[in-house]
């Protein structure tokens, strides 16, 4: 008796297979969007001052540079050179002198856009902190309004009122945010990715034979594949022969049927030396570095190097160190008795020295000022 073709007891057939072609597919991936930095302080202080020479040194010379300004502190319009306060901000706590502390405290404000100092009093000494951005948190009231800061999270967060004796806040301006500054390498982000990318793109090709990634592609004018003896003996040959910088750009040597098919830009199809450049000329312009200070090719902008570093200290570090130094009058004044304020000393910034030279050449010849007036006009008291 013939048995029942039923369909649940029917055997699916096997599709017919083709005879595969081992070395006849190449594989192309492309990612179809870029990958950015995240624009948060771990991201950022890792990826710029930690990864990047550019970000690095622009970080490294306004920090610097602001943090070696002297300070002057005035009462009213008297001159105090000896005073508790300027004593605190020449040697802050037990780790740190001055201008360290002033250098972390410049270097968190261009990293994170904030900066936060702790002021500790204990039997009558007083020692001031900086606290990590990351660590770091704004609490605000039931309007909205700041009122401390949080350091840490779970059993070891404490909140530290903002104000006298407590904390300070320095953030730079974020026109989307109430609470928290804006990074100017956050600005340069772009610029910055670009830059990190072009560097790690250098590197793999030179761990690549110094040359682009490419395809030997076999094909006779008959038709065909590689045997397996062919083709492990070609993978050896290429492996030996041509891999590793020392046997970068050895010519390849071609069977019949052989052909070699870049699958990549070459570095000058790619321009890489000039998107560099711009990059780097971006994230300086970020920091308010002039890019010929850094060596950058391409910048013209000042007529010579002593220009541009004039430049850097009056439109980029004076500034900084104006807007800390009210900050801190601000926050330091009420625990030292008020009626302080702190200011910087031009006169011994290096930096401006040829400008402080014209100066007083022009004062010198002025006939119609007096010796006081003179003296007046470069921040001296009278004789009188």
């Amino acid at each position: 008796m013939k048995a029942w073709n039923w369909p649940w007891r029917r055997v699916p057939e096997a599709p017919e297979r083709k005879e595969e072609s081992r070395y006849g597919f190449v594989s192309l991936h492309t990612q179809s969007e870029a990958r950015w930095t995240r624009r948060d302080y771990p991201a950022l202080a890792r990826e710029g001052f930690m990864r990047n020479a550019v970000a690095h040194r622009c970080v490294r010379m306004v920090a610097e540079a602001a943090a070696s300004v002297p300070w002057l502190l005035y009462e009213g319009a008297t001159e105090l050179e000896v005073h508790p306060l300027l004593a605190l901000l020449e040697r802050p706590n037990r780790r740190m002198a001055g201008s360290a502390f002033m250098e972390a405290v410049y270097g968190h404000l261009l990293l994170a856009g904030n900066a936060y100092l702790e002021l500790v009093t204990a039997s009558e000494e007083r020692e001031l902190h900086v606290l990590r951005p990351d660590r770091t948190r704004v609490e605000t009231d039931e309007a909205g309004w700041p009122v401390a800061v949080a350091v840490g999270e779970g059993r070891a967060k404490r909140l530290i009122p903002l104000g006298p004796e407590g904390a300070l806040q320095l953030q730079l301006f974020h026109p989307l945010d109430d609470h928290y500054g804006f990074a100017p390498l956050e600005a340069a982000l772009t610029a910055l990715d670009t830059h990190n990318a072009a560097g790690q793109w250098n590197k793999a090709l030179l761990d690549n034979s110094a040359r682009p990634s490419g395809a030997l592609v076999y094909a006779p004018k008959e038709g065909g594949n590689l045997t397996d003896e062919q083709f492990d003996r070609l993978r050896a040959e290429l492996e030996e022969g041509y891999s590793g910088a020392k046997r970068a750009g050895r010519p390849l040597l071609l069977e019949g049927g052989l052909d070699w098919k870049a699958m990549g830009y070459s570095p000058r199809d790619m321009d890489l030396i000039e998107a560099k450049n711009a990059a780097s000329r971006d994230i300086a312009l970020a920091f308010g570095v002039p890019p010929m200070l850094l060596g950058i090719p391409g910048d013209n902008t000042y007529a010579n190097y002593q220009e541009a570093h004039r430049a850097f200290y009056r439109l980029t570090v004076l500034p900084l160190v104006a807007k800390t130094a009210r900050e801190l009058s601000a926050w330091l004044s009420p625990t030292f008795g008020g009626g302080l304020r702190l200011w910087f000393d031009a006169d011994g910034i290096e930096g401006l020295a040829a400008e402080r030279e014209a100066l007083w050449s022009r004062l010198a010849a002025a006939t119609f000022l007096s010796d006081d007036e003179k003296r007046q006009a470069v921040g001296y008291p009278p004789l009188g």
